[in-house]
């Protein structure tokens, strides 16, 4: 395991961990509600960057892996998206995305699903855009991972980035475009393996370098395609 990947999580998580009761927070120029236990983006320069960079597809379908507390899926809807869905296997993510959904009068265009990866997805969904801002951190396969707040970190021997470039195909449009969030802390080499397994290759959108509380780390936004295309 990458060490600076493993102290950079715990110095978050531990930040994370001290919010114990339901809050609010400002990013984007909007007011969201928060929950304890879920992913705080306001606490990590990433979540405005991926905001920014997206090419939501206005008029079209998104689909979110790991909504958190919904700004990403909500922002979607805002910025033009048509229909908008939202997964997260925390209990408490899907359940903060529709409070602020609600809170931002999209509720009727986010469809919030509970269960892990793409399970809560019928064989006919299909999206023009598929994101996820994955849990970059690889940790030993035998490591146990409990609760939500360290999965949103930790994937152990890569699973969810393996089922993510597995399964994600079946739930694209003809032409749909699949993204990552990612980071240099890590793996490039299991990401690239697992990619080119399920056919697909990787390639860098966007990246910026940020100075943080946990030292600088490079954001990027990685696009599969087809490999060979």
């Amino acid at each position: 395991m990458n060490g600076r990947a493993r102290q950079a999580a715990g110095i978050l998580l531990d930040r994370h961990r001290e919010i114990a009761e339901p809050a609010t927070f400002r990013l984007l120029g909007l007011e969201w509600d928060l929950l304890p236990g879920v992913y705080a983006p306001h606490l990590t320069q990433s979540a405005a960057l991926y905001a920014e960079w997206l090419p939501y597809p206005v008029h079209g379908s998104f689909c979110e892996v790991g909504s958190g507390c919904g700004y990403l899926a909500v922002t979607a809807a805002l910025r033009g998206c048509a229909h908008v869905t939202a997964l997260d296997v925390s209990a408490a993510a899907a359940r903060n995305t529709r409070m602020n959904a609600v809170r931002h009068g999209v509720a009727d265009r986010v469809r919030v699903g509970h269960g892990d990866m793409f399970a809560p997805l019928g064989g006919d969904d299909r999206f023009d855009l598929i994101f996820w801002n994955s849990n970059f951190v690889e940790a030993p396969a035998t490591e146990r991972v409990d609760g939500d707040l360290d999965r949103a970190f930790f994937d152990p021997g890569y699973g969810a980035h393996e089922a993510y470039l597995r399964d994600a195909a079946r739930h694209l449009q003809p032409g749909g475009r699949l993204l990552l969030g990612f980071t240099d802390l890590g793996s490039e080499d299991r990401l690239s393996e697992l990619a080119a397994r399920h056919g697909w290759s990787a390639g860098t959108l966007r990246a910026a370098r940020c100075g943080t509380a946990e030292g600088h780390i490079e954001y990027r936004l990685v696009e599969f395609r087809r490999a060979g295309r």
